[in-house]
């Protein structure tokens, strides 16, 4: 297994395209009820190519990453070549920008002493989709971009 298995949440939001993939691998609902039953290693494994499939299809649409800490707002654009970083480091640490409040405040004070902007491009590694999935199990999200695109017009 190249990433992690789906969730029990995940796989039933996916129960059509799963049941599609199924058929796919010529595996009827009796067939696969038997399979669970009678060889469930096989049933562990078609799970498991299943999830591959639906994260390399999420990591190869995946555009932008963003990743919420206390003190630093990590937006990623994932480019063809290589990812552009943009770091929103709040120095004070009495603001904690995960709650409600901390993030206004950082809205309010973007030219406060107290922020800081960096900018930095990473190429990747060999292999791009298990960078962007490596970064979203460290608690990065894909997003449409907006923040990105916000910051990005700011300091640029």
């Amino acid at each position: 297994m190249k990433y992690r298995r789906l969730t029990k949440e995940q796989f039933e939001e996916l129960h059509q395209e799963f049941i599609n993939f199924l058929a796919t691998q010529s595996i009827t609902a009796d067939e696969w009820t038997n399979l669970k039953a009678n060889k469930p290693e096989l049933a562990e494994t078609e799970l498991d190519m299943f999830s591959d499939l639906i994260w390399e299809g999420a990591l190869n649409q995946a555009e932008y990453l963003e990743h919420f800490a206390p003190q630093h707002m990590y937006l990623f654009h994932l480019g063809d070549d290589k990812m552009h970083a943009i770091v929103v480091n709040v120095k004070n640490e009495a603001i904690d920008i995960t709650t409600t409040e901390g993030y206004n405040w950082l809205r309010e004070n973007l030219m406060d002493e107290n922020v800081e902007f960096l900018q930095a491009d990473k190429d990747y590694t060999h292999d791009k989709n298990l960078d962007k999935f490596k970064m979203i199990e460290q608690g990065a999200v894909i997003t449409k971009g907006d923040l990105y695109k916000y910051f990005n017009k700011l300091i640029n």
